[in-house]
């Protein structure tokens, strides 16, 4: 699915709605594969592949796939810290300044996908292993208001093929295929 604004290929997101448990293991599995995913969407792209923008003033390939770890992994901690604290108010991080640093900028690819590919698993299996009660736990981001765990797992389905789906149609605009 794509839509005609380049931002949000997929579709923007909306934090809150309700789903079904059949949802919530749809989205798992879209946690679980989104690393492999992501791995064939940058699959034998040249370094100025890499350095191209998704979108006019948009983040280039490289920062788009540093951006995701760096994301996920401030969303693991907040789940984690959501689950063992009572409501704490978590941190938001500066996204584009993260993407202006010099790893997100010219770093390689690689330890950024296996990050990825590390810290999805582990979220995988922290939401296999919670208790129905633990859904509901709540914490409070500034940005974002009061959420609960509940509200991670289809943000971060969405938010991996959201990006994803930037260097996608990327690829399919240039006609960039692997060969």
């Amino acid at each position: 699915m794509s839509t005609d604004d380049l931002r949000y290929p997929i579709g923007p997101f909306q934090f809150g709605l309700p789903f079904s448990a059949h949802e919530r293991a749809v989205f798992l599995s879209q946690v679980a594969d989104a690393p492999a995913k992501l791995r064939a969407a940058v699959a034998e792209l040249s370094d100025a592949q890499l350095d191209t923008p998704y979108r006019d003033g948009g983040w280039t390939v490289r920062q788009v796939v540093h951006h995701l770890p760096d994301a996920h992994l401030n969303w693991y901690i907040r789940g984690k810290l959501a689950l063992t604290e009572h409501e704490p108010t978590m941190k938001p991080f500066a996204e584009d300044l993260w993407a202006e640093l010099p790893d997100s900028r010219a770093g390689a690819i690689e330890p950024s996908l296996q990050i990825f590919e590390g810290i999805h698993a582990r979220t995988v299996l922290l939401f296999e292993s919670l208790a129905p009660e633990d859904w509901t736990r709540k914490f409070f981001h500034p940005e974002r208001g009061t959420l609960t765990i509940q509200d991670i797992l289809p943000a971060l389905a969405w938010h991996s093929r959201h990006h994803t789906a930037h260097i996608s149609e990327l690829r399919r605009r240039r006609s960039w295929v692997a060969s």
